[in-house]
């Protein structure tokens, strides 16, 4: 969990400096269509009416603590490099921070559903990438619904970022402010952009020669350390109803909400960790779905995708010099099970990633590999413009690969993503009011279309399920099944005698 911020007042963010995307935070760009945005949608729920002048005022009075908001992305010519951030010239809150009138009596439920769909527009990549709509008086309430793009964040920093965005009390002042007005730095030319990109590849291409002389026995050591985990995802696994197709724009989610205390009782009796809980209740409540379904599940496997930090123990979580994030990909069965069994293959499973230091190859292979030519990606720079060529496939989504019974056809590929991540643990304000609910949606593309989301605030912990209603029109159906899984973990873990 993080802690309650020791930071000073100040500018905690200075040493960030204008950056060139690496590899992974440029691949949130290259992968992302109108069908796929790649920017996270956080959903927090305040408590009482705030107004929208409140809201922009708190902001205002707190932007200069994160400069990456001010910050945008410049494009080399012919994408002879990935893009870098520099200082947007033209950069206007207002542009960032939106009101967005809703009805009068519209409830925290229905402004949710408003804000999925205003996030299924792509930010403008011509402006920094997010943006936050405010929407007021819902029956006491407000919502902000902050979209923030994959390219500059990740689940770690975006839960650092509340930590210098939300005050600890209700009447905390406002932080010191800029010792100076701000102004950004001169915005580089398309000539000074492309003269710095050729310097740099060629920088790097000797670097890269270097290392691979240097590193060759590293990298003998580093592949026989890879092989459980190659074994592991050469496994075939199901394609599941939500991986029928590829994906449309549209969104919807459900979510369970606990205490943390609901988990204690769980570790006490049964041990493991709070992520053998969330992934194997979530892996049952895919298994009962499935039956629910009517699908045929003997002998049928699922693989989830599990997101890592691999940040060292001491890295800065508020650096936002880029996602530091791998993964785990566990593979298990996809037909249910007595929940004990179910816990038990879960942390047998997860034991052995960890035992392998998965995560830790993965990343290691994925900085050692030779990187794709940024040049051979141009095309996908097109995407968000007015020549989008995904554009079309949004609006008319390829049809879903019928199935007429039988066990489904078989992928080498991940069902969805389970990711779990650790949240601020104290009470947060906003504009002097208090953050009832955060929470944020996953991420879906390609064939994926559903992924579940956990995060821990204030004692509590969420689970959200994010879903694309044309591959899973039931998500709600999904939840329940997770919440029965819950239930009835719960139970038998308070009647098994302590380990």
């Amino acid at each position: 969990m993080f802690s309650a911020p020791k930071q000073s007042a100040g500018d905690i963010y200075n040493r960030v400096a204008d950056m060139r995307l690496s590899a992974h935070d440029a691949s949130f760009l290259y992968t992302e269509t109108a069908s796929g945005p790649m920017h996270m949608i956080g959903l927090t729920v305040l408590d009482g009416a705030a107004t929208f002048e409140e809201i922009f005022a708190y902001y205002a009075a707190r932007v200069h603590r994160v400069p990456r908001l001010r910050q945008r992305l410049a494009f080399v010519p012919f994408n002879v490099a990935h893009p870098k951030w520099i200082d947007d010239p033209d950069f206007d809150l207002g542009n960032h921070l939106v009101r967005h009138p809703v009805p009068p009596n519209t409830s925290v439920q229905r402004a949710i559903e408003i804000a999925l769909e205003l996030g299924e527009a792509l930010l403008d990549r011509n402006r920094p990438l997010w943006l936050t709509y405010v929407l007021e008086d819902l029956d006491g309430k407000t919502l902000l619904a902050q979209m923030s793009h994959h390219a500059f964040v990740d689940g770690a920093t975006a839960v650092a970022m509340t930590t210098v965005l939300t005050d600890p009390s209700p009447d905390a002042p406002d932080p010191e402010p800029e010792s100076s007005p701000w102004r950004p730095l001169p915005m580089p030319s398309p000539t000074e952009l492309w003269q710095e990109a050729v310097a740099e590849n060629a920088q790097q291409t000797f670097a890269q020669a270097r290392r691979l002389v240097s590193e060759a026995p590293k990298m003998a050591e580093l592949a026989q350390k890879a092989a459980p985990l190659m074994q592991r995802m050469a496994r075939p696994v199901m394609v599941a109803p939500w991986n029928a197709s590829l994906i449309g724009p549209k969104r919807t989610i459900a979510t369970l909400e606990y205490s943390l205390d609901d988990f204690r009782p769980i570790r006490k009796s049964l041990g493991g960790t709070v992520n053998d809980i969330v992934v194997s209740v979530v892996m049952e409540g895919a298994a009962r779905y499935l039956q629910a379904k009517g699908e045929v599940l003997e002998d049928q496997y699922l693989r989830l995708m599990c997101p890592v930090d691999v940040r060292d123990a001491d890295d800065d979580p508020l650096d936002m010099s880029g996602n530091r994030v791998s993964a785990m990909f566990p593979v298990l069965a996809a037909g249910p099970m007595d929940m004990l069994e179910r816990y038990q293959t879960v942390r047998d499973e997860l034991s052995e990633i960890k035992r392998n230091d998965e995560p830790r190859v993965m990343d290691q292979l994925q900085h050692l590999q030779p990187n794709n030519p940024p040049i051979a990606q141009s095309q996908t720079l097109s995407v968000g413009t007015e020549w989008d060529p995904t554009v079309a496939a949004a609006r008319a989504p390829l049809p879903i690969l019928p199935h007429t019974g039988g066990p489904r056809p078989q992928q080498l590929g991940f069902n969805f993503t389970c990711t779990n991540v650790p949240g601020a643990n104290w009470t947060q304000y906003v504009a002097g009011h208090q953050v009832l609910t955060a929470i944020g949606t996953l991420m879906l593309g390609g064939n994926l279309g559903f992924g579940a989301g956990v995060a821990s605030f204030d004692g509590r912990v969420t689970f959200v399920f994010t879903a694309d209603p044309r591959l899973m029109p039931d998500v709600d159906h999904f939840a329940a099944h997770v919440r029965e899984a819950f239930s009835e973990l719960s139970d038998r873990a308070q009647v098994n005698p302590d380990n």
